[in-house]
């Protein structure tokens, strides 16, 4: 029985994933481990572990936390070999690391569109082609957090949507494809999460309209709806993510793309059946216009 049978892990199966010192990869290490999977929990800086090595601590659960960038190719390499050797085998990947990015194509620089690339869509390429030999070995999986955003383009989030949007058609072309040689793909698509990304963009968005020029009116508009949806009844926590992760990790016959919330399918909905994207595109207008009166 392979891997994509399983519905539940054996005591050696081991997934690695990314992006674990904060929201949803922190809640996603820890549930993995509570769910009985050896857990290999990475992260850029370890400085930022503590919080992570605490909780599991206090749970009583092993993790193996470790230093990755995701943007550095040879510490991937590295790590994943190091891993396999440790523990025998791969039998998942969790790619999670991931960086925000606010701002509109006059007001953010090529280095910035690059950067976002390199962490959002190049980690996760990067971290899978590693992995697969691995997984291709026993049946694995490679489980990659995309977002709503990669589906639905947003105003001022050129850069994020255009790498979560390379996500989405990376991983769709490669699901077939790694499924004739065992393999499972899987997307997992959450909509606004109650965690620290949006802090960790670390833009100030009052310096940010002070110097948006002409985009300062629209860009209000825009992060005075995304404010409220973040701290909003819409926005999930970790934790309700993470369950799905852990679902998707275990469920013999877990969807290619899972969206994690009834808001998130909604929000998804219009773009899956937009012919022509007039429905996107009307509905995201209204997000940068101001009320009148």
């Amino acid at each position: 029985m392979t891997s994509l049978d399983k519905t539940a892990p054996t005591a050696t199966s081991t997934v690695l994933l990314t992006g674990t010192s904060t929201g949803i990869g922190y809640a996603s290490a820890l549930a993995a481990a509570q769910a009985g999977w050896t857990v290999i929990a990475t992260m850029r800086d370890l400085s930022r572990a503590d919080a992570l090595r605490t909780a599991a601590a206090d749970a009583e659960l092993p993790l193996d936390i470790r230093a990755l960038d995701v943007t550095d190719p040879a510490a991937v390499d590295r790590v994943i070999a190091e891993t396999v050797d440790h523990y025998g085998r791969l039998d998942a990947v969790v790619n999670n690391a991931g960086s925000a990015s606010v701002g509109t194509v006059e007001t953010m620089s090529i280095d910035e569109f690059r950067f976002a690339m390199e962490v959002n869509f190049f980690g996760v390429v990067q971290v899978t082609r590693a992995a697969m030999p691995h997984l291709r070995a026993v049946g694995g999986r490679v489980v990659t957090i995309s977002s709503v955003g990669g589906v639905v383009g947003q105003p001022f989030n050129e850069s994020y949507c255009a790498a979560k949007f390379a996500v989405e058609g990376f991983c769709e072309s490669l699901h077939p494809v790694a499924k004739s040689v065992g393999v499972g793909v899987h997307l997992i698509e959450p909509g606004a999460v109650s965690s620290e990304f949006v802090t960790n963009a670390g833009f100030d968005p009052t310096a940010m309209i002070a110097s948006a020029g002409v985009y300062s009116a629209p860009l209000t508009a825009y992060l005075q709806r995304t404010m409220s949806q973040f701290a909003g009844s819409s926005a999930q926590t970790p934790e309700d993510v993470a369950r799905i992760v852990v679902d998707t990790l275990e469920s013999a016959d877990a969807p290619f793309r899972s969206q994690t919330s009834d808001w998130a399918r909604e929000f998804v909905a219009p773009k899956l059946a937009d012919l022509d994207g007039s429905r996107v595109t009307t509905a995201t207008a209204s997000w940068v216009s101001q009320p009148d009166g």
